[in-house]
């Protein structure tokens, strides 16, 4: 493959890559984003993520040969960068000098899988997020529903906490959260609202035999009104210590758990 080399930080091809780094409007008009590192960007090819363009610095190809050379060969476009010219593209202080510009339109699934799964309305810290997506793909989790205001999926710091849970768990997205329980009321699952609150169900006696839809709100505020209205059911973790709430992501992770432990529920594919 052509391989082009790029010394200047004015370069187009460059600046162009550069605004999916800033720009959730620019990522989602474009349908690209950026990942960043060596292992991130291997793991975005070895799961199935289509690269459209490759971008290392000198320095990068001397320390991570065995990288590159994996993601030369799936990559479209191949280009070498001078070092300070790579900078233009790092969100981190120690950048490994390895990007690629993805298509994210391999991350558009079109059919809920029948199982248990993860509801976040409005959570907008990426770090949260991103710890909730490589969570819920530990723990076996079918999918995950951004409803409402979630931060962007594709931005650097959710792809970095998420550690490459991403690009294989299926994620949708919801203009609301009544209207992604809608569509799960229809299919037969069970849902349940998570907030802080004595009078709800305590997750560690609900029975999650039949698919499920845990949903979980604002790091802030929790869920709104009306989502703990359209679900069936309030449940909480209960807590012996002074604290009133759980973080988003701390949350989220032992109603997974929760969910999760008693294996696969009855009639899930």
């Amino acid at each position: 493959m052509q391989e082009l080399f790029i010394s200047s930080r004015k370069n187009e091809t460059l600046r162009e890559a550069a605004k999916l780094l800033v720009s959730g409007e620019v990522r989602r008009e474009k349908g690209l984003f950026l990942a960043e590192g060596a292992r991130l960007c291997r793991d975005a090819v070895r799961s199935g993520i289509t690269v459209k363009e490759l971008f290392y610095t000198q320095s990068a190809g001397e320390k991570y040969p065995e990288y590159i050379m994996e993601l030369r060969e799936k990559a479209e476009k191949v280009f070498c960068l001078a070092d300070h010219a790579g900078e233009l593209l790092s969100g981190t202080k120690n950048t490994q000098g390895i990007f690629c510009v993805c298509s994210a339109g391999e991350h558009e699934k079109k059919e809920i899988p029948y199982n248990h799964c993860l509801a976040l309305e409005n959570v907008q810290d990426p770090g949260n997020l991103g710890t909730v997506l490589r969570t819920a793909e530990a723990l076996g989790v079918g999918s995950v529903l951004l409803c409402g205001a979630c931060c962007d999926v594709f931005s650097p710091k959710v792809l970095r906490a998420s550690m490459g849970a991403v690009f294989r768990l299926p994620v949708f997205f919801f203009p609301s959260l009544p209207a992604a329980v809608a569509v799960l009321d229809a299919k037969g699952f069970q849902t349940f609202a998570a907030v802080p609150e004595s009078d709800a169900f305590p997750v560690t006696e609900a029975d999650f035999s039949h698919p499920t839809l845990m949903a979980v709100g604002n790091e802030g505020s929790g869920l709104s009104r009306e989502a703990k209205e359209c679900c069936g059911r309030k449940i909480t973790i209960p807590m012996l210590g002074r604290a009133e709430s759980l973080n988003a992501a701390a949350s989220a992770s032992i109603l997974m758990w929760e969910m999760m432990r008693g294996g696969a529920p009855h009639g899930a594919g």
